[in-house]
């Protein structure tokens, strides 16, 4: 009997994730996705690639703090061992002791630079995140450094979610003990930690430095400590198939962590630097995943997750707790609350502009030295601007409360774009109430493509004549 119910769940399972490959092909033919169906990552807008150049001034000029105080914080440490293939940001590599502390001291120093531009002495945060590079690839004396930093520069109210990014080696053994107990002394109280995968043969291709024994230990130790535990994996990384993608994912839903994080693999850059996965697909294209299968690997996992109890909380993060979810990227890009970020490639995304720091090491360095921001691109929204980033963003990650978006546009929501969602509505893509306007189950399956229909025709991801001529071809009912 068990047998037969385990052959009926897979057979249910694929036929679902066949279903999403038809629904993939039927949009394109409607021109919501790309004809080729390359995948691009909806995660600011504009995207992240296509700022033009902004100075300090620009940055700061008629800009005033939020009047309750509050910031999200995020601070990037851009070191690793060894670089992922999968990685599109510029990292260093090795343990270069001198650089990380040279880099740290830059980092404290530009944190004082923006303070001073705000006219304030401590950042009041609302919530904070640590990224990288891997943030815990530190010596701990330059972990304690950093932190002390922060702590010094940031006040941090009860309750607020402090979260870091970190990788598996560098939590193990007594060392990485030692690092998880200063994390927590200090406050953080949330970790994602980068898995992507527990298949062996795919943690070689992907050039991880960790084992998926290590990465289980990484994450009892995490439990351990008590702090909420988020784990990240990619699919449609070269290698993998249905079988062992999902494998992964029925290992992934026994471990009892809080949060699972699914990423689909981007191949060209959306970040400041070309990932070597490029070239490793170009060298072996026939072990890489098609688009039906990456398709059909995100639905297996989603229905995995579903009969675990995991259901979608944040765009791409799947939880059993509502409670449980980033709370960096839910006032970032649901509530649209102001974000300041340090260090290299940090941005910062506040109510009416954007602004990207240097991805150069050495103009980083000479910037600072200089008394200087390391801005160095960035935009201040346009009406039109402002409009779209407040639809795309929250529609993205979770839904547009009507009322939010008059506040933040000047305008009601029935006058943006009433052609477009209706033509969403059509196919089955958006659903509106009184207060709310959201994506469906299959407007959240392709929720980064629903979102680009919003774009300008300047921030299209890819040239228009990649798209079918059909009722969503992005550029249908694109004005204001």
């Amino acid at each position: 009997m068990t047998i037969a119910i385990g052959r009926n769940r897979l057979a249910d399972r694929l036929e679902r994730a066949k279903e999403r490959v038809s629904d993939l092909h039927r949009l394109q033919e409607q021109g919501l996705i790309c004809r080729s169906g390359d995948f691009f990552p909806s995660v600011h807008y504009p995207p992240i690639t296509m700022y033009q150049p902004m100075t300090e001034e620009e940055m700061f000029a008629s800009y005033s703090m939020p009047a309750d105080g509050l910031l999200d914080v995020y601070a990037h440490i851009p070191f690793c061992k060894s670089r992922c293939n999968f990685c599109h940001y510029p990292v260093k590599l090795g343990e270069r002791s001198e650089e990380k502390s040279r880099y740290l001291a830059a980092l404290s120093k530009e944190m004082d630079l923006y303070m001073r531009r705000l006219g304030i002495d401590r950042i009041k945060a609302r919530s904070i995140l640590v990224g990288g590079g891997t943030p815990t690839y530190l010596a701990l004396d330059q972990m304690e450094e950093f932190l002390s930093a922060m702590a010094k520069r940031i006040e941090i109210p009860e309750g607020t979610q402090y979260n870091y990014d970190v990788d598996p080696i560098t939590l193990i053994g007594d060392e990485g003990t030692e690092r998880l107990k200063m994390l927590r002394d200090y406050g953080v109280n949330r970790v994602t930690i980068g898995i992507q995968s527990l298949n062996p043969e795919i943690l070689k291709r992907m050039h991880r430095h960790h084992d998926a024994e290590e990465a289980l230990r990484s994450i009892e130790n995490c439990k351990k400590m008590g702090f909420q535990v988020n784990i990240e994996f990619i699919f449609g990384y070269p290698g993998q198939n249905l079988e062992n993608w999902t494998e992964v994912i029925e290992q992934a839903v026994a471990l009892d962590v809080d949060e699972i994080q699914l990423y689909r693999l981007k191949v060209e850059a959306y970040g400041d630097d070309q990932a070597p996965i490029k070239r490793v697909n170009e060298v072996r294209p026939d072990e890489v995943p098609s688009t039906e299968d990456s398709i059909m690997m995100k639905q297996l996992a989603i229905d995995i997750l579903a009969e675990n109890g995991f259901h979608e909380n944040l765009r791409r993060v799947y939880t059993k707790k509502r409670e449980h979810y980033s709370h960096y990227a839910h006032n970032q890009c649901c509530m649209l609350f102001d974000e300041v970020g340090f260090g290299l490639t940090a941005f910062s995304s506040l109510r009416d502009r954007f602004v990207l720091n240097t991805q150069n090491f050495d103009e980083y360095y000479d910037n600072i030295a200089n008394d200087r921001m390391p801005m160095n691109r960035g935009i201040v929204r346009s009406r039109e601007d402002q409009i779209r980033w407040a639809i795309i963003l929250p529609l993205k990650n979770r839904t547009i409360w009507k009322s939010s978006f008059a506040n933040q546009t000047g305008i009601p929501f029935e006058q943006a774009f009433p052609e477009k969602f209706a033509a969403l509505k059509a196919q089955g893509l958006i659903f509106e109430n009184e207060n709310e306007v959201g994506l469906t189950t299959l407007g959240c399956f392709f929720a980064d493509e629903v979102v680009q229909q919003f774009h300008h025709p300047s921030y299209l991801p890819f040239p228009a004549a990649a798209y079918a001529d059909g009722p969503l071809h992005p550029l249908q009912n694109n004005s204001l």
